[in-house]
């Protein structure tokens, strides 16, 4: 974190509340969803990059560009959204945080109004974009580094915080249960998801909107 050399009691508070487990949980429940939703009603991910570089590259080599395209777009938004969050960080610095959420909050409900409406790629456009603002502003978790849109960092911290809290260190347990949490929370994000995606899909964005409205509470304590 950025040293500042003079630090209110209200940045403090802000710092505080970015770092507590709870919004990290909330979060990554979110996280867990969002490439559920996506995948279920586009195909595509909204969180994972990696995998949608993947299967760009995999149906552009076997030909089917019609097919490849379609995972061009949640790049284009995740990378716009972090570009706007490092804005967001600058102009509103230790309000940054609740500016993201309110933002956040606003955006999946226009996308959830959208899919009422018509599913197309605009869903998976605003989703992203939320992913990767939701990533780029809420990155540590009581002093650790994390991130709430996937689980493959988290699930490695996790089991190297248990072999170091059996090997002796027994203040890595603490670590190694906030990362394991996380990841199981990504996970019933992610079921919630696939169910909600497929059985209610015009009320499917209702719980990570009320994520993010407990999250938005929390920051403002």
């Amino acid at each position: 974190m950025t040293s500042i050399p003079s630090v209110s009691v209200e940045q403090k508070r802000a710092v505080r509340a970015e770092e507590a487990l709870e919004i990290a949980l909330l979060l990554a429940f979110s996280g867990g969803y969002f490439d559920a939703y996506t995948w279920v009603v586009h195909g595509v991910m909204a969180n994972t990059q990696t995998a949608n570089l993947v299967l760009l590259w995999v149906h552009g080599t076997a030909g089917d560009w019609g097919r490849a395209v379609h995972f061009i777009p949640p790049m284009i938004a995740f990378v716009l959204g972090v570009v706007v969050a490092a804005l967001v960080r600058r102009m509103f610095q230790d309000r940054a945080s609740t500016i993201t959420t309110i933002i956040n909050i606003v955006l999946l409900i226009i996308v959830q109004l959208i899919h009422i409406r018509v599913s197309n790629l605009a869903n998976v456009f605003g989703i992203a974009f939320v992913a990767a603002m939701q990533a780029s502003m809420f990155t540590m978790v009581e002093g650790a580094a994390y991130t709430s849109i996937m689980v493959t960092g988290n699930l490695r911290l996790a089991i190297e915080g248990a072999v170091s809290a059996f090997s002796g260190r027994r203040d890595m347990f603490r670590r190694s249960y906030i990362f394991t949490a996380l990841c199981v929370v990504f996970g019933l994000g992610a079921a919630g998801g696939a169910f909600l995606a497929k059985n209610l899909p015009y009320l499917a964005l209702g719980p990570p909107i009320i994520a993010m409205v407990v999250v938005l509470r929390l920051l403002r304590r």
